[in-house]
């Protein structure tokens, strides 16, 4: 039985299964995730009282999310934001724990930016300085099927592109859509396919998909079906292979991705937390995109429907041993990210006067 069920005015209800809320306050842990297709940004908590507190605001197809030390990075329709959590360890505001206040926009036109990560150093030569160290924001610029970080003048700076992509131009051609980093530094994403034409990706849905190592430009894996979410996390590549609902990981020696578990939706955002990996699934749309993957037979051999929400897959026996489950206006998910060491999430919106009023002195 679900525990803990979180219904908001516009008929988003979530639901926690037994063990999820006692997990989060045992791990000292929250959790952030986009939802593109409702435009919002959800915060997962807890509240005093030991039940699920949840927190969002609304910003257009939001999805990339990247959270490092007090800042929070999220691409929207044409803006990527930086929040910076403005309380110090121990302060409370309305009994929140953190408070996300948007801090910096930087405009880059609609790129359809999928993830976002912030190198430790530089890139490709590229650099930006955020609190005294050497950083750069580096995205997976999907429509013109290249890595590419900000500028201050234009709307992007090239960095990387996949070896079979011959041009930089405006269409999406191989839907290159994630980014891992491995010691601090860009080094494998995912393209659903190794099209070098206009959405050409489109034709190579079921099997077409591949795993690229940026430093070699090698092509590490192939016959994948909508990769998402590449992640190095102990020593291993974890990605999800959406198109076939496996999480799983890389045998990089081997060359072949070695499932884990399924997962009962379309997978897209993946975040780690000790001996844990948060999940995110969807239901997918009725759309060309989504039918006809394996998927699909997938579900109907399990004789289940595909849902939305988070999975906690417990990476040393590759159980799913909590869930949290979401219907009602969100059927998407794109990214999530683990905040250790933060009970309850907020952030500050531009609809009230309360931005206004939050006034930090450096």
């Amino acid at each position: 039985m679900n525990q803990n069920p979180v219904v908001a005015a516009h008929t988003l209800e979530i639901n926690a299964s037994r063990q999820f809320t006692p997990w989060l306050f045992e791990q000292n842990l929250s959790l952030a995730f986009t939802t593109y297709q409702a435009g919002k940004l959800l915060f997962i908590g807890l509240q005093p009282n030991g039940r699920l507190s949840v927190f969002e605001r609304t910003f257009e197809r939001c999805m990339g999310l990247y959270a490092q030390g007090s800042s929070l990075y999220m691409s929207s329709l044409y803006q990527i934001w930086r929040f910076e959590n403005t309380l110090e360890p121990g302060e409370l505001h309305n009994n929140y724990d953190a408070v996300y206040l948007p801090q910096v926009s930087y405009v880059t036109g609609d790129l359809d930016i999928h993830d976002i990560v912030l190198s430790h150093s530089s890139f490709q030569g590229e650099r930006s300085h955020s609190h005294g160290r050497s950083e750069s924001l580096i995205f997976v610029n999907t429509l013109f099927s290249c890595l590419a970080t900000i500028s201050h003048t234009h709307s992007f700076v090239p960095l990387w592109q996949p070896p079979f992509i011959t041009k930089l131009a405006a269409e999406d051609r191989c839907h290159l859509n994630g980014l891992a980093l491995r010691d601090g530094q860009p080094r494998y994403v995912t393209a659903v396919s190794q099209s070098d034409a206009a959405e050409g990706w489109r034709d190579k849905r079921a099997n077409g998909g591949c795993v690229i190592d940026v430093e070699s430009k090698e092509i590490v894996l192939e016959g994948l079906s909508m990769p998402h979410s590449p992640r190095w996390y102990k020593d291993k590549l974890w990605l999800l292979n959406s198109g076939t609902g496996e999480f799983g990981f890389v045998d990089l020696e081997q060359g072949v991705f070695e499932p884990v578990t399924f997962c009962p939706g379309y997978m897209r955002g993946c975040a780690f937390h000790g001996d844990f990996a948060i999940v995110g699934i969807s239901q997918p749309r009725h759309n060309k995109t989504f039918i006809g993957l394996p998927l699909d037979e997938k579900l109907q051999q399990k004789n289940v429907e595909p849902r939305c929400g988070l999975l906690v897959v417990d990476l040393r026996s590759g159980d799913i041993v909590h869930s949290l489950r979401i219907e009602g206006v969100v059927l998407e998910l794109y990214d999530v990210v683990a905040l250790p060491g933060i009970r309850r999430p907020m952030a500050i919106g531009f609809k009230s006067d309360e931005i206004r009023r939050m006034v930090r002195v450096g």
